[in-house]
């Protein structure tokens, strides 16, 4: 069941007659400004009604087009190759932090810390299978689903698993701002290439800023950019994966 999660903010505000010398200070001073810009911005009023329209044709587009056939394939080599289910459900935080099934294909052996601990480059949880899904990005074709049902948007902040966001709520300023829009399944983080596991807290940060620059310059065509550009990154990383097997 969906649950309603409590956002809070810092209430702190921004002395005008100084402006903060150390580094958090200024990180936490960085966020205000951006926090009193992205309250002071409105998209367009058509924004709203075609990004909906715009995420239900492009998921039943490939629903029908590809995971009709592309799923038994997936379905296929990771039951032949990992025991377990095909599909890995996991908890993420949505809009306004009401909590929902996020869909994707398995990629890691079963294990007790798929909820809490994030996926490293070298993890030894992830099957040979999971890793090429993980760097295409198959595993998460399954969210399509969640566009449709309108749990996710196909652009928009990426959603944390449940404990990330409870824990970082408490650490990064502002860090809540990002549910005020439908989480996606690529963003502006992704595209300048913060995805995957936080090593520093700061890599965070900056992918929190990036999501914050998002949600200040919606539009159509903002969307329609990190779509292309996400397309071009998991188009180079596939051929990087093929060419470095090839050469080996």
């Amino acid at each position: 069941m969906k649950q309603q999660a409590t956002i809070d903010y810092p209430v702190d505000k921004v002395q005008s007659s100084s402006i903060p010398q150390t580094d958090m200070a200024n990180i936490r001073y960085m966020f205000q400004e951006m926090n009193q810009q992205y309250l002071e911005h409105q998209p367009a009023a058509y924004y709203t009604t075609v990004k909906r329209m715009m995420d239900i044709s492009l998921s039943l587009l490939f629903i029908v087009g590809v995971m009709s056939w592309l799923t038994p394939i997936l379905y296929l080599l990771i039951r032949l190759t990992s025991k377990g289910p095909a599909f890995f459900v996991q908890k993420r935080t949505g809009y306004m932090g009401v909590e929902f099934n996020c869909y994707k294909f398995r990629t890691m052996f079963i294990n007790d810390e798929a909820d809490f601990k994030q996926v490293g480059i070298n993890d030894k949880r992830i099957t040979k299978i999971g890793k090429f899904l993980r760097v295409t990005h198959l595993d998460e074709t399954p969210q399509f689903l969640n566009v449709l049902m309108g749990d996710m948007s196909i652009v928009g902040p990426r959603p944390h698993m449940l404990y990330h966001t409870k824990y970082y709520s408490q650490v990064i300023p502002y860090y809540n701002l990002r549910l005020e829009v439908q989480p996606g399944m690529t963003g502006m983080a992704q595209i300048k290439d913060y995805i995957g596991e936080i090593s520093v807290e700061r890599e965070l940060r900056k992918r929190i800023q990036w999501d914050i620059y998002y949600m200040k310059n919606r539009s159509i065509s903002l969307d329609i950019s990190i779509l292309f550009n996400t397309f071009g990154c998991v188009f180079v990383k596939a051929y990087e994966m093929i060419s470095r097997k090839k050469n080996k």
